[in-house]
């Protein structure tokens, strides 16, 4: 029954998560969507903090079973929540007529755009690989240090708090910037291989906030990226997608990591997470050497400037158009670029 409920859940959930990813696009005008994003991920991580603290409370006062209605009747305020959004002040988006081919024409879209195939290859490796803190976390908190399920609770708290402040910074910003995509991505892995070689318990814990800071700067940003450089009629399609790899990755390394884990021991688990953000930051500086040129440049006072000189392929400047053309809300030209 257990098996047959998460099948469903996992179904309804590949229907909802792209619905809303690109609902947020319609909820604020476009040069608010990265702030849009990052605050949409500090409510979820702020939920982090405090939903396992409150469910585990409840599940030791009433069972398991009742902690599950009241999460299904905490949808009621979801329901209310979309009831009291004023349609008419939404952005408006082009509806796109039923016809044959829409899915094909979604993943031509993406294949024609190599700034957005940089940003799912990135997702893909970080969310294969990266991503899957309750392995990590729990086989440390249990293996490593000997706490019990107080001590894992701790742990998880730890990186939602670093979650919770990387969202709050991406709300700060604009535009998402690919050099922050890049240096996330290492500075995840950076963090990954510090925490895995961490003596003590409070020492893991505190690193753990670093790699939920680092992790959730890297999914906003690469969130904004795409959602920004594509075109309002193509959104939908492509954030499936976009979703689409991100989770549909984690079953796939979820096993991996857990059989690391299990025959080398969890310090190499988190060193294959470690190995993922160095990874995916390579795939991105390689794109941007080859394609982009990127160039560094001594300047004076003993600092570098990053340049890039834009190929001139037509795919490459037809994916800078339509990501300027989307950054400044001219739909027609995007449109007319894609």
């Amino acid at each position: 029954m257990v098996w047959g409920f998460a099948l469903a859940l996992g179904t309804v959930n590949a229907l909802d998560a792209p619905i809303r990813q690109a609902f947020v696009s319609e909820l604020v005008p476009r040069e608010q969507l990265t702030n849009a994003v990052g605050l949409n991920s500090a409510s979820f991580n702020g939920a982090r903090l405090l939903g396992p603290a409150v469910a585990g409370v409840l599940i030791a006062s009433i069972s398991t079973g009742w902690v599950f209605l009241i999460n299904a009747a905490s949808f009621a305020a979801v329901l209310l929540s979309l009831r009291a959004i004023r349609v008419s002040q939404l952005v408006a988006k082009p509806r796109i007529a039923r016809a044959k081919g829409q899915i094909r024409d979604g993943f031509r879209y993406v294949k024609d755009r190599p700034d957005l195939l940089v940003v799912f290859a990135m997702v893909f490796v970080i969310g294969t690989f990266g991503l899957n803190f309750p392995i990590f976390t729990s086989t440390m908190a249990s293996v490593s240090f000997g706490v019990d399920a107080s001590g894992f609770g701790l742990l998880s708290s730890c990186i939602a708090v670093g979650s919770l402040a990387g969202a709050l910074l991406a709300a700060r910003r604009e535009v998402p910037r690919l050099r922050v995509l890049v240096l996330s991505a290492a500075a995840f892995g950076a963090t990954c291989a510090i925490a895995a070689v961490m003596p003590t318990y409070w020492t893991f814990a505190a690193v753990l906030v670093t790699v939920g800071l680092s992790s959730i700067t890297l999914m906003t940003t690469a969130n904004s990226t795409v959602q920004l450089g594509t075109t309002p009629e193509m959104r939908g399609r492509v954030m499936a997608l976009y979703m689409a790899v991100f989770t549909g990755g984690t079953p796939l390394g979820a096993p991996v990591v857990g059989w690391v884990a299990d025959t080398a021991g969890p310090r190499w688990a988190i060193g294959v997470a470690a190995a993922a953000g160095f990874v995916a930051a390579g795939v991105a500086l390689v794109w941007l050497v080859r394609s982009q040129h990127l160039r560094v440049h001594r300047v004076p006072a003993r600092r570098f400037r990053f340049t890039v000189d834009h190929d001139g392929t037509p795919a490459a400047a037809r994916a800078r158009e339509v990501a300027a053309a989307a950054l400044a809300g001219d739909e027609a030209v995007a449109r007319r670029a894609s």
